[in-house]
């Protein structure tokens, strides 16, 4: 039976989805310990599908200041990934990589925005070579778009320009940890059309 819309999901393919982000995340943080040239440990992804309002309570809140990664997919998948990086994540990046801290401020210059930014394509693109090899579907994305911002105000670009898919994500939240008192999260928001979602489903033989 082709599927409707998110929430139409069964139990088997909500742990297929699972099962894509544990994965996907695991090579996102393989691509992190290389870059930072050291461990970096992750815990199992807690995978949700949300409303928008609910995704922007989950991180923090409107005001939660955060580092925003979204690439818009084509191909075999079409839609819109989302990469958030948390304060502590910033942080772990710009001291492993440029010995620099973020600011209370929360003001980084172009440097620091350059190494930000570098990270985070990166493991969004590991995050899509990981699906891309797991289903077999040819998944392209664009340049990405980066910016810094306060929750609220990032949530506004997918829900003005990809609300006609979904009025719903598909929220996963990921914690990394470098060391015993360096955790840091990040959040990836995935918005496929509802007909890349069956072929995702299809392609991993869950069209049921």
């Amino acid at each position: 039976m082709a599927l409707q819309n998110y929430n139409s999901l069964s139990d088997m393919q909500l742990d297929a989805l699972k099962e894509i982000g544990n994965i996907g995340t695991g090579n996102a943080a393989s691509a992190l310990s290389t870059m930072l040239d050291k461990a970096v440990d992750i815990s199992v992804p807690q995978i949700n599908i949300l409303g928008y309002d609910k995704v922007v309570e989950k991180m923090g809140g409107p005001e939660q200041f955060l580092a925003g990664i979204m690439l818009s997919l084509s191909g075999d998948v079409t839609g819109m990934i989302m990469f958030l990086l948390q304060r502590g994540f910033i942080h772990m990046v710009l001291n492993d990589l440029v010995g620099t801290e973020l600011s209370d401020d929360e003001e980084l210059d172009d440097f620091s925005k350059s190494a930000v930014q570098e990270v985070g394509n990166i493991m969004a693109a590991s995050y899509i070579n990981a699906l891309a090899e797991l289903t077999g579907l040819q998944i392209n994305i664009s340049v990405p778009c980066m910016c810094f911002d306060m929750a609220g105000a990032i949530m506004s670009t997918p829900a003005i320009y990809y609300a006609d898919i979904s009025d719903e994500i598909i929220f996963i939240e990921d914690e990394f940890n470098r060391t015993e008192d360096s955790d840091a999260t990040s959040y990836i928001l995935m918005i496929p059309e509802v007909e890349s979602l069956q072929k995702i489903m299809t392609s991993l033989g869950l069209d049921e």
